[in-house]
């Protein structure tokens, strides 16, 4: 007999970009959530062992990439405005996984961003593609917490 209460996994298309000061912001697609930690060998100089121990170092937060279809809300573009002419005002945000339903479930929660890249659409006359222009943002740190439901 099958589990009727068996729990869906979340698609990763329902989620939503936040980024304080910045009215809403809808991105086509999101990446770049990954973390790493910096391994650090170390070996006393009278250690019995031939081999060097392995230590952790300095965490890393690779750069968020956003790609959105072409808005006439200049609002991040202003952000980035900041960056040009600095010093940028640094700022909170997140991204947010929903379920079918668009409630809350997983949130990314990153600190101290700014825009490191910003790059407009191409454009192609024989093609039918969105212009799609794309922001790389730098951060600090990133924490995932369950959202609140």
């Amino acid at each position: 007999m099958p589990d009727r209460h068996r729990a869906n996994p979340f698609t990763g298309y329902n989620f939503r970009f936040e980024v304080d000061g910045v009215g809403e912001a809808a991105f086509r697609e999101f990446s770049g959530l990954t973390f790493e930690v910096d391994q650090v060998e170390y070996r006393d100089g009278d250690d019995p062992y031939l081999h060097a121990r392995k230590q952790y170092g300095l965490r890393k937060f690779t750069n968020l990439q956003a790609k959105r279809g072409i808005t006439t809300d200049l609002q991040l573009y202003n952000w980035w405005q900041e960056v040009l002419n600095g010093p940028p005002q640094l700022r909170d945000g997140a991204i947010v996984l929903t379920d079918e339903l668009q409630v809350d479930r997983l949130r990314w929660s990153f600190r101290n961003a700014f825009i490191t890249k910003w790059e407009g659409p191409s454009f192609n006359a024989t093609s039918n593609d969105v212009a799609i222009e794309m922001i790389e943002i730098s951060v600090d740190r990133v924490e995932l917490t369950l959202a609140a439901a």
